[in-house]
């Protein structure tokens, strides 16, 4: 099982990124339903904690464009107990991108990358857009370390998934293309991809 540096981590959370604007204030706090091709993940997300990411969410989520949208990446960092993460979103999809938010980092939130968490990736602080992606187990590297070099800001974690876990562990272990992907995520893109059918408020 291949290990992963931070570095690596980060160059690979990095894709499909732009640059900043700022998100309305959701007013409370929000279950959503992420329905998938492998069955339903419902997260909540942290609106009075990371309210800029939280909103930011919502939007894509109210609007409807996480729909037909998919997981597409499963970084396996160790098999078992299994760690890592799925990521999703739009992938770039000028059509359906919102601005770029500014970057809620897990020493403001006091959020951490634990098991289940729910985060944004990005480029540069800033830039966060429709990538958002989930951690199995613990990965406390992604949280921001103002002890370390560089980029030390970590990403915004904003929320966690409170059903369906087992369903994240199904993408996580979902066929990936051994040559797909760029750089850091090559041989971690899912083949075929796992489709969002679609992105819900829960009632």
């Amino acid at each position: 099982m291949p290990t992963f540096t931070k570095r690596e981590i980060l160059a690979g959370l990095a894709a499909f990124a732009g640059a900043p604007a700022v998100a309305q204030t959701p007013a409370a706090p929000v279950r959503v339903v992420l329905t998938t091709a492998l069955g339903a993940i419902t997260v909540e997300l942290a609106a009075d904690r990371a309210p800029i990411t939280t909103a930011n969410f919502l939007r894509y989520v109210d609007a409807k464009r996480f729909d037909g949208a998919a997981f597409y990446r499963a970084m396996k960092l160790r098999p078992a107990p299994p760690l890592g993460l799925i990521q999703g979103g739009l992938r770039g999809d000028a059509a359906k991108t919102f601005p770029p938010i500014a970057h809620e980092s897990t020493r403001q939130t006091g959020l951490e990358h634990t098991a289940g968490t729910l985060s944004m990736a990005r480029y540069a602080p800033g830039t966060a857009t429709s990538e958002f992606f989930i951690c199995i187990g613990d990965i406390p590297s992604l949280d921001a370390d103002p002890t370390a070099p560089g980029d030390n800001l970590g990403f915004a974690a904003f929320g966690h998934v409170v059903d369906g876990m087992e369903n994240v562990l199904k993408i996580l272990a979902a066929p990936v293309s051994a040559s797909g992907g760029d750089g850091a995520m090559r041989g971690q893109m899912l083949d075929p991809t796992v489709a969002i059918v679609t992105a819900r408020r829960a009632s």
